[in-house]
């Protein structure tokens, strides 16, 4: 809605309770003369105060906690200079939401504002967390079956049965324990990234972490840890070390969060390994922009490729491509959707190019 001459407004009542956004809407004495039912949801108690006590009560309640040096009645002024809505963020219940202040006005000339507030989605979070139990109760229950198997082996071998032997098999169960461990902490880790997002702590994550790196020096460190830990993943069986050429120039910089861009790196080199078959070399690259703004990283490999109609599923939350050698291996959905909201923070971009059983080229790129 703009702020032109505005007839019946009161008529579209209807109109406004159909949105999923909270709509409030004060007269020119700042008294709250309409809410729609998105309001009532987001609001609740709240809103008793603010049918009382007006724009006023109203502001006080979004710089509450907003820690934000411009407050409610600036941007508010702000709408009533400009055509567009002013957009702000504001804390409510623990959550950060997206607000649009407007000011409108009624043919005798009486202006009203319409404060516009996001309607927080939680149906990402409620997918999460179930797949969250599901495999905490799995990987409990099968840790402490393997560790039963272990000290049943330890406690009852069979007579003659070797060290050797015993520790085969002990091996084995141990191993399979680590993978469990390994989902469990990468899927907790998912879910505090997702949890950064959600509460809006990641720009400030960022903003603070924030560093100049000379990229091939940052890369060489960065594949000196995976040495020492001896994989990229222990749930991968294979060492992709062996497949991996790299190519980053000297002296090209880069301006990043370090830790981010590491976890970064580690999903995308994840899936080119997981997607690709064990044979096929995997090639890491740089190059500088044109411009010189900005910084190429290309991850390239020769795997199975993305189907044409599975592109809108690629940077989608719990969202898998629905090919047979994707559904093969374990999975969540969710890592190139949190990989492509990071880099958009640190002012890069994240897409991709590929043919289906040609391969997969994973492209960032990073401010300078």
């Amino acid at each position: 809605m703009t702020n032109k001459p505005t007839q019946g407004i009161f008529e579209i009542r209807t109109v406004f309770d159909a949105l999923g956004q909270g709509v409030l809407l004060f007269d020119t004495d700042g008294q709250l003369v309409y809410n729609n039912h998105a309001a009532y949801k987001i609001l609740g108690a709240n809103l008793i105060v603010l049918r009382s006590q007006g724009w006023d009560a109203c502001a006080a309640l979004l710089d509450g906690k907003r820690g934000d040096s411009v407050s409610a009645n600036e941007f508010r002024a702000q709408a009533f200079q400009q055509a567009e809505p002013v957009h702000f963020k504001t804390l409510l219940a623990g959550v950060h939401l997206s607000c649009w202040v407007t000011a409108i006005y009624d043919p005798a000339g009486r202006v009203y504002t319409m404060l516009t507030i996001e309607r927080p989605d939680w149906s990402a979070l409620s997918e999460l967390m179930t797949t969250f139990r599901r495999e905490s109760e799995e990987a409990i229950e099968g840790a402490r079956g393997h560790a039963e198997l272990i000290l049943k082996i330890l406690r009852n071998s069979a007579p003659g049965m070797s060290a050797m032997q015993i520790a085969d098999r002990v091996e084995g169960f141990a191993g399979m324990i680590t993978t469990q461990m390994e989902r469990l902490e990468r899927f907790t880790h998912a879910l505090s990234r997702l949890e950064t997002i959600r509460t809006d702590q990641l720009v400030a994550q960022i903003k603070q972490g924030r560093t100049k790196i000379v990229l091939d020096e940052f890369i060489e460190d960065y594949l000196e840890v995976l040495s020492e830990r001896g994989s990229l993943d222990p749930t991968l069986s294979e060492d992709f070390r062996a497949r991996l050429s790299v190519k980053i120039p000297s002296n090209v910089n880069a301006i990043v969060s370090p830790g981010h861009l590491r976890t970064i790196l580690s999903d995308i080199l994840r899936n080119a390994v997981m997607y690709s078959p064990k044979d096929s070399p995997i090639k890491l690259q740089a190059s500088r922009s044109q411009q010189g703004q900005m910084v190429q990283l290309d991850v390239i490999d020769e795997g199975y490729g993305i189907r044409e109609k599975e592109a809108e599923r690629v940077f989608a939350p719990f969202q898998r491509a629905r090919q047979p050698q994707v559904l093969a291996e374990f999975g969540y959905g969710i890592s190139l959707y949190l990989v492509k909201i990071e880099l958009e923070t640190m002012g890069g971009k994240i897409w991709y190019q590929s043919e289906e059983k040609v391969g997969t080229t994973f492209s960032l790129k990073l401010p300078v």
